[in-house]
């Protein structure tokens, strides 16, 4: 029986595949089959962090905005300060708002005090 030679189709798909691993240590860059299993896990959890990271951004910033205001003196809370942010409808976020409290605390000072003098305004009206 004569020999076969093979295409270049699938050592070309194999290279593919070891560039892409390329980076990673021991076996799991040199052998096919354990390069295509780490592949396949890389990509899951690439995928499953990428919305991990919106998650903890969120919180990140969550906390800042927290410290800050609670630290200002101001018997004050993040919660409340964002239900008076979203009742006097004013579009800041909370990636802004971090970055404000960071940057410029005496700035985020003045946003949380005028909304604390409006919000005790409104509760003053309702009363009489």
């Amino acid at each position: 029986m004569t020999r076969v030679r093979r295409g270049y189709i699938a050592r070309r798909r194999r290279t593919k595949i070891c560039l892409f691993a390329s980076t990673f240590r021991g076996a799991h860059s040199r052998l096919t089959r354990t390069i295509t299993q780490q592949k396949m896990r890389a990509l899951v959890s690439a995928h499953r962090d990428r919305g991990r990271k919106k998650r903890d951004f969120r919180r990140l910033w969550i906390t800042r905005i927290n410290a800050v205001i609670r630290g200002g003196g101001v018997s004050y809370s993040y919660s409340r300060l964002i239900h008076d942010l979203y009742k006097r409808q004013l579009l800041l976020n909370r990636k802004i708002l971090a970055q404000i409290a960071i940057s410029n605390t005496n700035c985020f000072y003045m946003i949380s005090n005028e909304i604390i003098k409006s919000g005790e305004c409104e509760e003053f009206n309702g009363m009489i």
